[in-house]
Formats: structure tokens, sequence, C-alpha cells
């Protein structure tokens, strides 16, 4: 068992993805004011790319925008943009998954929903409803 446990691990390990050790840094620009304030540029001969400027953020964080880049290894390019502050990282690419649109039936029955709370209903935690219209 532990013959055919370690041939699996052999395996696995033969057949995982490996970084090309030949790549070389054709870009590197950095600076940084001390202050909060920094911006650097990257790029490698493999094509890995990515550059990003922070400034001081309202609750002492950094906040960032920024952007990188690398080849799949189908050949396409990835390519994603983000912007990271009080809001949350919010990243944008033609890569990532986009949620289909909301049913118009869904739609209607959160608008049904907030008449109802206007009018003061109320549900209990297995949404029952349990205050009524006077």
């Amino acid at each position: 068992m532990k013959l055919v446990l370690f041939s699996c691990l052999l395996a696995f390990a033969a057949a995982a993805p490996r970084p090309e050790s030949s790549a070389e840094t054709i870009v590197d620009e950095r600076s940084d004011a001390g202050d909060g304030n920094f911006n650097y540029r990257f790029e490698t001969t493999n094509g890995i790319a990515e550059q990003r400027t922070g400034v001081p953020g309202s609750a002492g964080q950094s906040n960032m925008q920024g952007a990188y880049s690398f080849t799949l290894p189908d050949g396409s390019r990835l390519e994603l943009t983000f912007v990271a502050d009080e809001g949350g990282y919010r990243p944008e690419s033609s890569a990532l998954p986009v949620a289909p649109p909301v049913p118009a039936h869904v739609l209607e029955t959160l608008a049904l929903v907030d008449e109802l709370v206007r009018q003061g209903a109320t549900w209990d935690d297995q949404g029952r409803r349990i205050t009524r219209r006077k």
C-alpha cells in the first residue's frame, strides 16, 4: 500500500507544472516616498508584468490600483486591473466569471417584499410573516 501511495505521489510531483527557470526581469521600477505613496512596475522575459500605485487610505491602510498580466498555458494572455481601497478589492478582467442576470420573478418578489416592509410587515427567522397590515 505504501508503494502505491508513494508511486501516486511521485507521479503527481512529476506532472506538476514548473515555472520557467530561465525567466529574467527586464523592467523593475520602484519608488516609495516613505509616507504611504508608492509606485512600482516590473516585467519579465516570460511575459509576467505588474504595475501598482498606492496612496494612504482614510483608516491607515494602503489604497492601491494596478494591473497584472501573464500568459496562460494555452498561450492566451490574462490581463486584470484592480482597485483596493475602503470599498474592498475590485478586480476587472474578461477572464473573471460573470453572474447571470437576476430573473424577472425574483425582482418582482423583492419589490413586493420592499412594499410589505414599507407597510410595516416583519418576518420571523424562518421566513414566516408575523405582522399583518392593519
